[in-house]
């Protein structure tokens, strides 16, 4: 009997090659106010002004972008910040703009979304990113039996 060589191969549901694969251009707005920007700041052909222009391919996980806006944003640094993360894309059946929250991501703490990927994320080609960035301070606060510097439990 002849030997049998078994390969396995390791396939990626959804791995570009970057090598081969152009990135295409992502339009990413972001707020530091912890919300995401409102739906009529896209209407009539504009869009809010607070615009990061990345390029990316459809394999980018949510970390890898978090990490991209820290590069340009040195607040979003501070470790327990939030990115919460969202599609803001045109209604086929109206003239308006829809949103769809895709998963949140958190600095200095590793969380399920991190490594979801825009395509898992179902993203299209022409889509806005908006992602709305709460500072751990702000978000702390509001926990249960959490407090911040101006609110102590006695």
């Amino acid at each position: 009997m002849a030997g049998v060589d078994i390969v396995i191969e390791e396939k990626k549901d959804d791995g570009v090659d970057r090598q081969k694969v152009c990135p295409f251009l992502l339009r990413v707005f972001v707020s530091n106010t912890g919300h995401h920007s409102k739906l009529s700041d896209f209407n009539k052909g504009n869009t809010p002004q607070n615009e990061l222009q990345i390029y990316t391919w459809k394999d980018a996980t949510l970390h890898e972008l978090t990490q991209l806006v820290k590069e340009v944003n040195p607040e979003a640094r501070r470790k327990g910040t939030k990115f919460s993360f969202s599609f803001v894309y045109p209604d086929a059946r109206a003239p308006v703009y829809r949103l769809r929250e895709i998963g949140v991501t958190t600095t200095g703490v590793k969380g399920p979304d991190d490594l979801k990927t825009l395509n898992q994320a179902r993203f299209s080609i022409g889509d806005f990113m908006d992602i709305a960035i709460t500072a751990p301070d702000s978000w702390n606060s509001g926990r249960k039996g959490g407090y911040n510097n101006r609110t102590r439990p006695y």
